[in-house]
Formats: structure tokens, C-alpha cells, sequence
């Protein structure tokens, strides 16, 4: 069975590979300055690309993941939710304290620490957010940040099928977050691979349903969800980079939780 996973892994990057070179936008020419700048603005020469997805993810979201969030407020009453999202959140610390260190953030990863140990025991495994309680704030920190901190460039945007907008270096550090978070390691190590996806595809339903009137309302009255989307997702990610130094309020608004996280 991992034979094959592995082998239709190969054979979709592949694809993958084959579309992204077979669908870059022309640049225009440097006799037009003003679309020239506008190209380079946007950091999207896979835009056609970007754009099928962007629609696959669009009609899924309409027949699957919207309705699924619609019933999850449904039949789960606000206290359940909040105990079922403080859970997932809490086992991303771990990752969340491996960047801190890696970024150099010794008092941030002891928040991190701290929280995850606290919420982990006193917390009921996560359930309640005893740590925000005793006056030790969540920060969420991934490894497309942590890239970021090192130097690396953002790199071409992407937009990724299920998971949303990202960017070159911000999917190079999901892979990182996914494989090698300790969590989901230890789940693989134990057989329980399943329940690896599941966390993963959790934090997309919880997501939705904290971002349903969001989304919603943007994707009415955007004369171009996609651009909306894509200066929404870039703004945000140079917010959480720059740990809220910039000011980028409105922008920052715009979602309860980001699609990193959640993506990771």
C-alpha cells in the first residue's frame, strides 16, 4: 500500500512539475512599464495555473467544505468548538516552539513550552486553554517563517489544490511542519498515519467555520476573488513574518486563522 502512496505521489508531483512550466504568464514586454510593474507586483508568473486551482479549489469548497463547516456550527455548540479547536491547537506547539528556536526567540519558545506542558496536563490533553487563562498568550510560528527569518526570498506564489494560497517558500516550509513535526511523527511511528491527515484536515473545517461570513461576503462583492485572495494571503504572511510589527490591520482582519496553519 505505501508503494503505492508513494509511486502516485511521484506520478501527481510530476504532473504537477508539467503544469506549473506549461502555464507560466507571459511577462509583458518592457515597452508597456505600467503592466510590467503590475506583473512584478503580483509575484504570479504561474497565474494560469494558479487560477485553474484557485476554481477546483473554489467548487469544492462550495459542494464540500463550506456545507461541512455550516453542519460542524451546526450540531457543535460554541463550547464544544472552542475545546475542539483548543485541542488541535495544541499539539502545533511543539512545532511552534522548534521554529521559536530556530528563529533565535529563547522567550517565545519558553511561551511555547510552557503552553503546551500547561494545556497538555492542567489543560485536560489540550481541551481548555488553561495557558491563555494564566496570562500566557498563543503565537503560531512555522517553518515558511522561520525561512523567512533565515533570508530566504518569498518566492512565486502558488496556490495549492485543497490547501490553499501559498508561495514558494512557504509550501518548502509546510513540507518541513508536515513531516517533521514531532506529533505527527509519533503518530506515524505508531501506526496512526490516518490520524495525521485528520489533523490536518480538522484545522481546514475549523478554519472554515470561523471564516464563513468572511469568505462568503469577500467572494460576493470581489469584483476578483482570486487577486483579493492572493493580496490577503501576502499581506498576512509578511504580518506573521514580521511577528505584527507591520501595520497591516485591516489586512490582518480579513481571516480568524491563516491558511499556513493552517495548511500545516
Amino acid at each position: 500500500m505505501s508503494v503505492i502512496i508513494k509511486k502516485s505521489s511521484i506520478l501527481l508531483f510530476s504532473i504537477a512539475v508539467l503544469l506549473l512550466i506549461t502555464s507560466c504568464a507571459k511577462r509583458p514586454p518592457i515597452t508597456d512599464p505600467i503592466a510590467r510593474e503590475a506583473y512584478d507586483d503580483a509575484n504570479d508568473p504561474l497565474e494560469p495555473f494558479n487560477r485553474a486551482v484557485f476554481a477546483f479549489n473554489t467548487g469544492f469548497d462550495k459542494i464540500a467544505l463550506a456545507p461541512a463547516a455550516r453542519l460542524y456550527r451546526t450540531l457543535g455548540p460554541p463550547v464544544v468548538r472552542d475545546g475542539i479547536s483548543n485541542f488541535v491547537d495544541n499539539w502545533k506547539e511543539p512545532i511552534t516552539f522548534i521554529n521559536d528556536v530556530l528563529q533565535a526567540q529563547p522567550e517565545r519558545a519558553g511561551t511555547s513550552l510552557s503552553r503546551f506542558l500547561i494545556n497538555s496536563t492542567f489543560g485536560l490533553f489540550g481541551f481548555l486553554d488553561t495557558a491563555s487563562y494564566w496570562g500566557i498568550e498563543e503565537h503560531k510560528e512555522d517553518f515558511g517563517e522561520t525561512f523567512a527569518v533565515w533570508g530566504i526570498g518569498e518566492g512565486f506564489y502558488l496556490v495549492l489544490p485543497f490547501l490553499g494560497p501559498s508561495s514558494a517558500r512557504d509550501f518548502s516550509g509546510f513540507l518541513v511542519d508536515f513531516f517533521y513535526d514531532p506529533v505527527s511523527m509519533t503518530l506515524t511511528n505508531h501506526g496512526l498515519t490516518y490520524v495525521r491527515y485528520g489533523r490536518l484536515a480538522m484545522r481546514g473545517l475549523i478554519y472554515r467555520e470561523r471564516n464563513l461570513e468572511t469568505l462568503d461576503d469577500l467572494s460576493r462583492s470581489s469584483p476578483d476573488f482570486y487577486t483579493t485572495i492572493r493580496s490577503a494571503y501576502r499581506q498576512m504572511r509578511q504580518y506573521r513574518v514580521s511577528n505584527g510589527v507591520l501595520n497591516l490591520d485591516d489586512e490582518d482582519e480579513l481571516f480568524d486563522e491563516d491558511l499556513d496553519e493552517d495548511m500545516e
